[in-house]
C-alpha cells in the first residue's frame, strides 16, 4: 500500500533550462519521507529528531524523463523491507502516465547516541502492515 505525495515542480527546483536540477529530486524524496513519518507513522520529524533521526544510509536513483517547471508529480513511497532499525523504501515519481524517476533507499533509525536503535513497537507494526515485496521498476 503505497503512500502518495503530490509535488508541484517549483521555480526553486529548476535549473536555467527550466528542468529539475537532479539534487532537488532528493529534497522531494525527503519531503515525501517526512510526510510519511508524520501522516502514516504519527512520528513527525520535529519529534523524532529531538531524540535521534532517520538518515539515509543508501540511495539509488534512475532518471527516466525530465520534469519541468509547473509539472505536477506524484511520488509513491512503498515500504519494501523492515529491519530491526532499518527501513527499505522504493519511490516512483510520475507525471500523469509518465514515470520521471525511480529510487530505492535505506533509512536507519538512530538514537540520541548516534547509534542504530530498534523501531518502537507501534511504529514497527505499522511499517510491517505496509510492507510489500519489492517490485521491478524501470
Amino acid at each position: 500500500m503505497a503512500f502518495h505525495f503530490p509535488q508541484k515542480v517549483l521555480f526553486k527546483h529548476c535549473d536555467p533550462a527550466g528542468i529539475v536540477f537532479y539534487p532537488r529530486y532528493f529534497e522531494m524524496l525527503n519531503d515525501c519521507v517526512e510526510a510519511f513519518f508524520d501522516e502514516v507513522l504519527g512520528l513527525p520529524f520535529e519529534t523524532l529528531h529531538a531524540t535521534g533521526g532517520v538518515p539515509t544510509a543508501e540511495i539509488t536513483t534512475r532518471f527516466l524523463a525530465p520534469s519541468r517547471h509547473g509539472d505536477h508529480l506524484t511520488i509513491a513511497l512503498t515500504v519494501t523491507r523492515v529491519g530491526q532499525s532499518s527501513l527499505g523504501l522504493m519511490f516512483t515519481a510520475d507525471c500523469g502516465d509518465e514515470t520521471r524517476f525511480t529510487a530505492r533507499s535505506t533509512l536507519v533509525l538512530l538514537g540520541e547516541n548516534g547509534r542504530p536503535r530498534p523501531w518502537p513497537e507501534g511504529v514497527r507494526q505499522i511499517l510491517l502492515d505496509r510492507e510489500e515485496a519489492p517490485a521491478h521498476v524501470p
